[in-house]
Formats: structure tokens, C-alpha cells, sequence
């Protein structure tokens, strides 16, 4: 019977994937619905600030924010006559938020929200400004959760919440020469109705918009100079940019969700990050998979923001969409979106939920054996990546049996060792929580039957 056992070493540097560029054309296509038969809304939220007038035309808009100032969100009930009745003389509840933009800093979410509290300690990403909000009832943030804040408020009474945001968005951008670019952030506010349990557990709609954001007084210069260029351009060329609107609109977000708890510690529907986090940021999918059916191809489709393109494709399955080429797309869905869909089917896959890299230690120097012994001499230092695609003990020990060149059979248990020498069995739990790109050595004692218990030896 074989024992593994897996011994933290120092976490590799590695790259994260490249942001895919968003295009700036568009066309109308007379195969999409028309504008009157779409589906509002439920909700509108509306940040009072200007849009810049710097943004393309059929680009998303960009709002540039003063850090710490209080903006207005306007939460709005965008309902028709006989839209969700069950609402009617009911309470809601939006969690509003402070996201990242590009998938590159999504992927590590956590550790750069962990380097700016260490920055700043005591500091949040994200506050209510309570005095002079309206019509907000209960509102919270969580100490673990600085880019965060919830409340409850009524549709029949005005509500605004006011907003400050008070990380800028260059403490994000790798420190060279200085004038360095800032990094975009989201808004994003997430609304949920009560359940039969009291809880407010059912989303009902997900809104965000793009921000910047500059020290003080910074975002006013920022658009005044934006002005001054777009004045300066020929009116032809004025032509390809959209005007500066007083206030930003928030567009819905189509987002997957499942059952989780969330922040606060309330069941809720959230999304799910690539990197297996649970946050409700703008996250990146699956590839479409070619044996995908014409149901799992129209989900892609609604989860990766195509939304308008379903009832076009409502006969394709994953290997007929796959078959289109990049003129095709263009050619039945416009410029902008036809090169949109055409990057999201033939990018490569998103990174893996976890990424470990282990290394094989000689039995000789089994830490189980000699706990003593010196771990830099000796064994094979060549470095094994395991890509954990589902979370589990289970996947993570099938793929060190792959490394190890063992038959899975073999192996009886799998523990880690701890900081002070103490072995703990690998769980679900463990594996769940632990550091993406992580690097372990693995020893394996071969023999009579073996368990550890948190360093308690039990033959």
C-alpha cells in the first residue's frame, strides 16, 4: 500500500492569459428582432456621471469616477403592467460591487484585492455613503468582503444609493517609469427577491457598467481633456465617436448561477470565476464544446453575452457553430459581433480552476522516513503541472497517480503535511481551498498499512 504525502515549496511566477481585444465596428443585421420585441429589464440602475466622449460608437461606455467621491445610483422599477406581480408591495435586495474588467486580473481576483488591503490596511474598496442615500433600508458590508456592500429597498419609493469608490485604478498597473495607464474597473449590482425561507435567494437581475477611476479632482481633468481632443477632430471623424451622456446607464448581464453562499452568508444564486472562485464579477466561460447539443449551444450562446443571436442559431449545435468561418459570422452577424463570436469559439480554453505543480521526492528522502532531511538535495526537481479541472480529492490524487506512474489502485491515502510537521488527510474541502499555482513535493512510503492524524501515528 502506497502513502502519499504533499509539502508546500515556493509558489512559481507565471503569466496569466492575454485579454482578449473587444471589437469596434458593428452593423444592424435584418435577421435580428427588432428593437420593440426585445425584453426589458426588470430594473434600471443609472450612475449619475458622465460618460466620456472619447469612446467609439459602438464601443461600451466608459465613466471616469473621483476616488471617494459619492455618485448616485438611481435603482429603478423597469417593469411592464403585470411583470412580476409577486413583487408588488415587496422588499429587494441589490448587492452592488467593484469589479475587474479584464479577464487577466479577474484570473487573480484575490490576490491583488489581498496586495491592496495590505496596502491599505483598514481601508475599503467600496462604501455606502449612508446619509445621503434615499429609500435603502439595512445596509452592510462585510470586513472580508472590502469591494462589496448590500441593502434592501422598496420598488413603489424612490431609491437612490450613493456610492464611493476608493481604489484608483493605476495602484493596479505594474509600477515602470510612471504615467503608467490605469486598469478599468466594473460596477456591477446584483438584485435578488425573497423566498419561501425568508431568505432573498432568487436573482432576478444583474446589471454593470465601465469605470475608471483617479485621484481626486483627477476624473474631471480627465474628461475635460477628452473634450478638448474630440473638439478638436473634423467633424467626420466626430462621426465615429459617441456623444458624452450626463448620466451611465447600466447594461444587463447575462451570467450563469448556481446555489452558493455568498458573502454576507446567504444562500444566493452566484456565478462562478474561471479560477473557481465565487464572485459575481464578469467571468469568462467554457470553450464551446463540439459535441455540444442545440440546448447546451443555445446556453453558450446566452452565457458568453450573444443573447441576440439565439433565435439565429436555434438549429446549430456546437460542431455546426464550430464549422462557421470567420466571413461567415461576419457575414450573418455584423463586423463587431461575427469577430466577437468568432474569438470566444476558436480561443483557447480558459485556465482550469486550479493549476498545482509537483515534484517526485527519492523515497530516501521521504519526509515520513527522515523528517530531518534535506529536501534541496536530491529528487527529481523537474517540476510536474496538474491541472484540477473539477476540485475534487478524488481528480487531484488520480492525477499524481498519472505523474507518478502508479496505478491508482495503489494508493490508499493522501495527506498533507502541515507547517509544524502534522499530516492531514486531503479532502474536497483542502483541495477547494487551495492556492491556485501552488507547488508541492510528493514522497510516497510504501508497506504495511499507514494513517496519520494531525501528527498522531496510529499503525
Amino acid at each position: 500500500t502506497l502513502l502519499f504525502t504533499v509539502h508546500p515549496l515556493t509558489l512559481p511566477q507565471h503569466l496569466s492569459g492575454d485579454v482578449l481585444a473587444l471589437p469596434i465596428f458593428k452593423q444592424e443585421d435584418s435577421s435580428l428582432p427588432p428593437e420593440n420585441e426585445t425584453k426589458n429589464p426588470p430594473f434600471q440602475y443609472v450612475l449619475c456621471a458622465a460618460t466620456s466622449p472619447a469612446v467609439k460608437l459602438h464601443d461600451e461606455t466608459l465613466t471616469y469616477l473621483n476616488q471617494g467621491q459619492s455618485y448616485e445610483v438611481r435603482m429603478l422599477d423597469n417593469r411592464k403592467p403585470g411583470e412580476l406581480p409577486e413583487l408588488n408591495n415587496k422588499m429587494v435586495k441589490s448587492i452592488v460591487r467593484v469589479v475587474f474588467h479584464d479577464r487577466r486580473l479577474q484570473y487573480t481576483e484575490h490576490q491583488q484585492l489581498e496586495g491592496w488591503k495590505w496596502n491599505r490596511p483598514g481601508d475599503r474598496l467600496l462604501d455606502i455613503d449612508i446619509p445621503m442615500s434615499v429609500g435603502i433600508v439595512e445596509p452592510k458590508t462585510h470586513p472580508s468582503q472590502l469591494n462589496a456592500a448590500e441593502f434592501l429597498w422598496d420598488m413603489n419609493k424612490r431609491t437612490s444609493v450613493f456610492v464611493q469608490v476608493h481604489c484608483i485604478s493605476t495602484e493596479f498597473t505594474p509600477r515602470k517609469h510612471g504615467g503608467e495607464k490605469g486598469v478599468p474597473f466594473r460596477i456591477q449590482i446584483d438584485t435578488f427577491a425573497q423566498g419561501d425561507s425568508g431568505e432573498y435567494a432568487e436573482h432576478l437581475h444583474s446589471a454593470s457598467c465601465q469605470i475608471k477611476v483617479f485621484k481626486p479632482k483627477g476624473a474631471d481633468r480627465k474628461q475635460k481633456t477628452d473634450r478638448e481632443k474630440m473638439e478638436k477632430r473634423t467633424a467626420q471623424e466626430k462621426e465615429k465617436y459617441q456623444p458624452s451622456y450626463d448620466t451611465t446607464i447600466l447594461s444587463e448581464v447575462s451570467v450563469p448561477w448556481f446555489d452558493v453562499k455568498d458573502h454576507f452568508g446567504v444562500l444566493h444564486k452566484s456565478s462562478r470565476c474561471g479560477s473557481g472562485r465565487t464572485c459575481m464579477c464578469l467571468c469568462p466561460l467554457q470553450q464551446l464544446s463540439p459535441t455540444a447539443s442545440i440546448q447546451d449551444t443555445q446556453k453558450w450562446l446566452l452565457k458568453n453575452r450573444f443573447s441576440s443571436y439565439t433565435r439565429l442559431f436555434s438549429n446549430f449545435s456546437g460542431s455546426d457553430l464550430l464549422k462557421l468561418t470567420r466571413d461567415d459570422l461576419v457575414q450573418i452577424c455584423g463586423p463587431a459581433d461575427g469577430i466577437r463570436l468568432f474569438n470566444a469559439l476558436k480561443s483557447r480554453s480558459v485556465r482550469p480552476r486550479l493549476t498545482v505543480y509537483v515534484c517526485q521526492e527519492s523515497p530516501q528522502q521521504s519526509p515520513l522516513l527522515e523528517r530531518h532531511s534535506d529536501r534541496t538535495s536530491g529528487g527529481d526537481t523537474n517540476l510536474s503541472v496538474l491541472l484540477n479541472l473539477e476540485l475534487t480529492a478524488a481528480e487531484l490524487i488520480r492525477k499524481m497517480a498519472c505523474v507518478c506512474s502508479l496505478p491508482l489502485g495503489k494508493i490508499n491515502q493522501v495527506y498533507r503535511q502541515g507547517p509544524t510537521g502534522i499530516h492531514i488527510l486531503l479532502s474536497d474541502q483542502m483541495v477547494y481551498n487551495l492556492t491556485d499555482e501552488s507547488c508541492f513535493l510528493i514522497s510516497t512510503v510504501k508497506g504495511e498499512l499507514r494513517t496519520w492524524y494531525f501528527g498522531t501515528h496510529q499503525s
